[in-house]
């Protein structure tokens, strides 16, 4: 396995950088507020967004050799979110590529009564995409053979809200108010919040999982390389783009994305993309009716059928 331990070093260039923005926010006040959420918006949502793909290298251990330093990178790297949430992620993610499109066990999957509520309805998607931290957390509970509660957590948990005082106290509330800003826009209305769409929600399902080749890739650290990362999940952020260079037979025929502000706006007044657009790998149960399909997907995996589901409500 390869590792890149200089994301250590972005990890905390990044967090200077995001402290020293909510410093300096703090100093002009809260009468300020519009140009924070300006500079949230054009630098504040990339950098705790590069800071996502650093919890997310982590996670895989890509950092370094020690699981116990990249969990330590992935908490300082969570900080400028302001909610602790690296550890957590950290627990389901794994299971995400294990049992991907398995509702039992893949967190990134919509709850159901998740994906009711918000039907295909352009506001409801917009609001959905605008309050996606909320909707996340209520997630894991319903998974299964997951501990979320561990000493890392606790330091995940302690590690934020000392941050979080720390800003308070030497920021300000208005300095406090530019990280919300920030966090909200890292993962919602945002051109980087459309890769939560891009790495698996479709209405053609004949692809499960997509890939993004577009320039903002340049400041979300490749993370837009979503098919080659799980192809081969031991690669570090910096060679995803190698690996697609040395496999072109593999990709270059892929359906992709060239543009997160684009499937932004698809996603939100296409009213074809719902949160049940993707791939759902549905156990088979006599009791409930789920027969095995008869093709090459059944024979190669019996206790698994690929369920394609689009509900337009």
């Amino acid at each position: 396995m390869v590792r890149n331990p200089y994301t250590a070093l972005i990890t905390v260039s990044l967090l200077v950088m995001q402290t020293a923005i909510a410093y300096g926010m703090g100093k002009l006040g809260f009468g300020y507020w519009w140009l924070s959420l300006l500079i949230a918006y054009c630098i504040g949502a990339f950098a705790n967004h590069a800071n996502y793909v650093i919890i997310h290298d982590a996670t895989h251990n890509l950092i370094f050799r020690s699981k116990s330093w990249n969990k330590m990178v992935a908490i300082i790297a969570d900080l400028p979110n302001l909610t602790p949430g690296a550890m957590g992620f950290r627990v389901y993610h794994l299971k995400h590529h294990s049992h991907q499109g398995d509702y039992e066990y893949d967190a990134d999957l919509a709850n159901h009564w998740e994906a009711q509520l918000v039907g295909n309805k352009w506001y409801r998607k917009a609001l959905w995409l605008m309050l996606f931290p909320f909707f996340q957390v209520t997630r894991p509970p319903r998974l299964k053979a997951i501990t979320m509660w561990d000493r890392w957590f606790f330091v995940n948990f302690a590690s934020a809200a000392a941050y979080d005082v720390a800003v308070v106290y030497f920021c300000g509330w208005p300095g406090f108010l530019y990280l919300v800003f920030a966090f909200f826009f890292s993962i919602g209305l945002h051109p980087v919040g459309a890769r939560w769409i891009q790495e698996h929600y479709t209405y053609d399902f004949d692809q499960e999982t997509f890939s993004y080749y577009g320039p903002i890739n340049r400041v979300a650290l490749n993370m837009g390389y979503h098919n080659e990362h799980h192809d081969l999940p031991s690669i570090p952020w910096n060679n995803l783009p190698k690996l697609r260079a040395m496999a072109p037979e593999f990709y270059d025929n892929l359906k992709c994305h060239r543009s997160w502000t684009r499937l932004l706006f698809e996603f939100i007044f296409d009213e074809r993309y719902s949160l049940y657009s993707r791939v759902e790998r549905m156990k088979q149960s006599r009791g409930r009716g789920t027969e095995p399909i008869p093709d090459a997907t059944a024979d190669a995996a019996p206790s698994v059928v690929l369920s394609a589901k689009l509900n337009n409500v």
